[in-house]
Formats: C-alpha cells, structure tokens, sequence
C-alpha cells in the first residue's frame, strides 16, 4: 500500500514538474486545518513528508493563519504550535489580515510564481485551488498525508499548451530567461537607471551677479572720447609751435 501511494506520488509530482516547473525543495504552504489532521494524527510532519515525496521540503505558512488560529484559542492550541514552526511566507496582508484560505489562495495567484504546494483540509478552499492549474494539494486521509492528482482544469491547462493555444508560466520564465542571457532583454532597473537624470546643484557661473552692460558700453565711449580729445589737443598745439617757430 505505501509502495502504491508512492508511486501515484512520483507520478503527479513528474507531472507538475515538467508541466509547471515545479523543482525541489518542495515548498509546502499549511493552513490550521491541515496542522490540526496532522496533530489528530500524530503525523511528524518534518519526517514523513520528505520520505512521502522523496525530496527536500520546506514547511510554509502565513502571518494571516498564525492570526486566524490565535483567534481561534485553545481548542487549535496544539495547531497553532506546529504552525508556529513553519517557515512565515510574507503575504499581501501585513496590514489587515484575512481568513487563513483566502490568504493561502493570495498566495498561489497569477500562475503560482513560487511554485507553492498547498496542503489543506478545508474542502472550499481545495474546490477553488482545483480550478487554478499548477498547483499540487496535499491533505490527510486516514492519518496518512496524500498528493492529489492533478485535476481536470491542470490537465486541460497542459493539453492547451502542447496544442500551441496557450503559454505556461514556466515557458514564459524561461524565455525571458534566455532572451535575458542573450542580451535581448535589458534589466528594467538599469532602464530607470538610465532614465533618471542626476540632480544636480545650481550652475555657480549662473548665481554670479549680471554686469550691466550699459554702465560698461557708456565708460567705454567715454574713455574712448576722452582718448581722442587728447589726441586732437596733441596735434593742435604741435601745430600752433610749428607756426611759431616758422614766424620767429
């Protein structure tokens, strides 16, 4: 029975993988439902996980489902512990925390980007991760945790990516990805870099007082008047000695 399940388990995980780029380690958000399975059935989390799906993983949860089981008190004290030992995933709601599942599915949204597992016990919450492909969930069924299979919509998603129809998030990743290695794409960081201008203090040349141009163009004139007046009295007496010196 262990050897079937898994087998099922290399199975679907073969297939996020190649479909969706799922790669190890294993990030696994939980929520307080699937803590508290996990404590009913006194599942070591940290053990059994790594040898169910033969892979490093990585236990993750949210501020918003450390609050909601808080909220919750003592009956989810023994979740809330084990919750408290996962790795805290930053969400969008530092501020004004949500539900645990509507933080969860936050976090799983646009195409799962981080390639997030997420394993839940709540039966809404898992409805709305079926629609979403490229998602894997996990739950506990009679106090052994199973890798759902991939759902119809994830199956459908793939089937429309082979046939040309649609891109994955993965292709896209990775064609940016080469077009960024090859120099096709520049960084959009150094585009601002470029964008920006330098701030620069104020031109020294331009906070020197203006000369007024007519003080100096009138002393200039002047100058050049008095230049000549001497001049002419030069020649004027030179010519009034030379006539006397001719009559002595």
């Amino acid at each position: 029975m262990k050897i079937t399940r898994q087998k099922h388990a290399k199975k679907h995980l073969g297939f996020f993988r190649n479909n969706f780029g799922v790669r190890e380690p294993y990030q696994i958000l939980l929520d307080g439902t699937f803590c508290q399975a996990a404590l009913r059935g006194r599942i070591q989390l940290r053990e059994q996980l790594p040898r169910y799906l033969m892979a490093e993983t990585q236990l993750c949860t949210t501020r918003c489902v450390l609050k909601e089981l808080e909220t919750l008190g003592k009956d989810l004290y023994g979740a809330k512990l084990i919750a408290q030992k996962c790795q805290v995933r930053n969400c969008p709601h530092f501020k004004n925390a949500v539900s645990g599942s509507e933080c969860l599915l936050s976090m799983v949204e646009d195409g799962n980007p981080h390639h997030y597992f997420l394993a839940t016990q709540d039966q809404n919450l898992s409805m709305k991760v079926k629609k979403k492909p490229g998602i894997p969930l996990m739950f506990i069924i009679q106090n052994t945790i199973v890798l759902d299979k991939p759902s119809p919509k994830a199956i459908a998603f793939v089937k429309a990516v082979e046939s040309g129809q649609l891109v994955s998030v993965h292709e896209k990743q990775s064609i940016k990805q080469l077009k960024e290695e090859q120099g096709l794409v520049r960084d959009p960081e150094q585009r601002r870099r470029r964008k920006r201008k330098k701030v620069s203090g104020p031109n020294p040349l331009s906070c020197l007082k203006k000369k007024k141009k007519t003080q100096d163009t009138n002393s200039s004139a002047s100058e050049k008047k008095r230049k000549r007046k001497r001049i002419r009295n030069r020649s004027t007496s030179k010519v009034l000695s030379e006539k006397q010196n001719a009559e002595g």
